[in-house]
């Protein structure tokens, strides 16, 4: 087994790592209190070709593979997690239309993602009442037309171009079709942005769609498909944004632990602290090996969804362990917006659950080892 990273990991991990540290830490708290959506950013990381590492580079991405991709995300969720939640879903979304899309949706859309041209893109899946599509398409002439409502959709007031699901055919999971509709489209509503607990610097609207004309991605009826294996890959940078928030508290906390004194000496000589930092290490390192395995696994084309679920499960879990001992490393300064440990610990919440909760994914990998 080899874990050492090849010459193009090593250099987008050390381009996404020089970028964050000098460009994207030095918002992260101004982004968070203002709830700034991070424009100029987004636009380096995609001069740097961080905003479609897995596209092929014909389209205009990076073309640098999966790993690649999660260590990138590490390093930029490291520096701001909004940010990084941007990235991500623009990644996605580049991904889906470069698998699925027409040569000209491809030669349309993709180019512009990689470019910056569209600040972002959105996946626009999730509904009022969760386990249930109301959203319809319907033939008009050539065209689809869109009418219903989505919800939760990261960068919807900004994005260039949406994925949008849709039901076409009959109840359940095979009547699903898979849309493009691109910002700014007639009959396209974009509701208020959510005030959220943590990520506050990255845009989260509903969507409402009346007569909305749209475009067919991919077959007719096969929109479930397309959404889990988009699921699959984007659960693999969930992981690697958990794991980039939890290396950041773990910094702060070392550093921390060796500055603060208390009874004449670093809070580091003492035990219980000793403790809290090893157990921290342990888990990230765990969850960095689980997050490689799978995204070296969809590299290889090989069948990933057990894995990337027991990524998501275990990063993202480890991942508020590791936040929360931060704050309490921390003491009373870890409660204070002054010290990133609050930021990363409200940041980092959110993990378990979207791109499927924890109580999904451990039913994800059950199901694998029952079948």
């Amino acid at each position: 087994m080899d874990l050492e990273l090849t010459e193009t990991q090593t250099l987008v991990q050390r381009s996404a790592r020089d970028f964050a540290q000098r460009v994207i830490m030095p918002a992260a708290h101004d982004i968070d209190e203002h709830e700034r959506f991070p424009k100029e950013i987004l636009k380096g990381l995609a001069e740097l070709g961080l905003m479609a590492v897995n596209v092929p580079e014909e389209l205009g991405g990076a073309g640098a593979g999966v790993v690649s991709y999660a260590l990138a995300m590490q390093e930029v969720a490291r520096a701001c997690a909004s940010t990084a939640v941007t990235m991500a879903v623009t990644n996605m979304v580049g991904e889906v239309i470069a698998r699925f899309g027409t040569d000209d949706q491809k030669k349309r859309h993709c180019p512009k993602l990689a470019s910056g041209e569209y600040v972002a893109g959105s996946f626009a899946l999730s509904e009022p009442e969760a386990g249930s599509m109301r959203t319809t398409a319907r033939r008009e002439g050539d065209a689809w037309i869109l009418g219903g409502e989505k919800q939760w959709i990261t960068s919807g007031a900004y994005a260039g171009v949406m994925v949008v699901w849709a039901r076409t055919g009959g109840p359940g999971t095979k009547g699903i079709s898979c849309f493009l509709v691109e910002g700014g489209a007639p009959g396209l509503r974009i509701g208020k942005a959510e005030d959220k607990m943590g990520l506050r610097g990255s845009n989260t609207v509903s969507l409402q769609f009346e007569n909305c004309r749209a475009e067919l991605l991919g077959e007719e009826n096969s929109g479930f498909r397309i959404a889990m294996m988009a699921l699959d890959g984007g659960r693999i940078g969930i992981s690697s944004q958990a794991i980039g928030i939890a290396r950041a508290a773990l910094d702060e906390s070392v550093q921390y632990a060796r500055d603060r004194k208390a009874f004449g000496k670093p809070i580091a000589d003492f035990q219980a602290i000793q403790w809290k930092l090893a157990d921290m290490r342990t888990e990230l390192d765990a969850a960095h090996l689980l997050s490689m395995r799978a995204a070296s696994m969809k590299e290889r084309g090989v069948p990933f969804s057990k894995e990337a679920s027991m990524s998501k499960v275990f990063s993202t879990e480890a991942a508020v362990r590791i936040c929360n001992e931060a704050v309490q490393i921390h003491g009373g300064y870890g409660y204070i917006r002054e010290f990133p440990a609050e930021r990363h610990l409200r940041d980092v919440r959110v993990t378990t659950i979207y791109e499927g909760t924890s109580e999904v994914q451990r039913i994800v990998i059950a199901r694998s080892l029952l079948s």
